[in-house]
C-alpha cells in the first residue's frame, strides 16, 4: 500500500516524534519523584538510559512500542517494509547489546514498554522502587 503522505510530509511527521521526555517517561519520572526517588537524566553510560540511579547502579529505559518492536503493540508499517523491519530489529539488537554492556559495568538495567507505564504506572513504579532498594542494600553490604 502506498503512503498517503508525500516524502516531505512523512519526513516532517517523523521528525516531530520525540526520542526523550515522552509522556510515558515523564509520567514515570513524576511518580518516582513523588515516591522519594532521586535520579539523573544524563550520563555517559552506554545506551543513554532515560533514568539513572547512580548510587544503586540502576539504569531505566522507557521503550516506545513502535521503535523497539513491542510484541503486543508494535505496528509494522505497510510502506517501505524493506527499511522498517530491519530498522526495528537493529534497535532491538542494540537494546540487548546495551543491557549486556551495562551488566558488564555492574549496572542493572530495567526496560519498560510505554504501554506498561500507561496501563500500570503503579506496578512499574513499584518494580523500579524495589530494584532500587535491593541494589542500595546490596551496595551497603559490600561497603561494610
Amino acid at each position: 500500500m502506498a503512503d498517503v503522505m508525500t516524502l516531505e510530509q512523512r519526513s516532517c511527521c517523523m521528525a516531530r516524534i520525540r526520542c526523550a521526555h515522552t509522556k510515558p517517561e515523564l509520567a514515570l519520572r513524576r511518580a518516582l519523584w513523588r515516591g522519594g526517588l532521586r535520579f539523573r537524566l544524563t550520563s555517559k553510560l552506554p545506551g543513554k538510559p532515560d533514568l539513572i540511579f547512580t548510587r544503586a547502579r540502576l539504569a531505566v529505559f522507557v521503550d516506545g512500542c513502535f521503535w523497539h518492536g513491542c510484541p503486543l503493540h508494535g505496528i509494522q508499517p505497510k510502506s517501505n517494509q524493506g527499511y522498517w523491519g530491519p530498522k526495528i530489529e537493529r534497535n532491538r539488537a542494540r537494546d540487548r547489546q546495551v543491557m549486556q554492556q551495562l551488566a558488564d559495568l555492574g549496572w542493572l538495567s530495567l526496560r519498560f514498554w510505554e504501554h506498561e507505564i500507561k496501563e500500570s504506572l503503579e506496578t512499574v513504579t513499584a518494580s523500579v522502587t524495589n530494584s532500587w532498594r535491593s541494589r542500595i542494600a546490596l551496595h551497603e553490604r559490600h561497603e561494610s
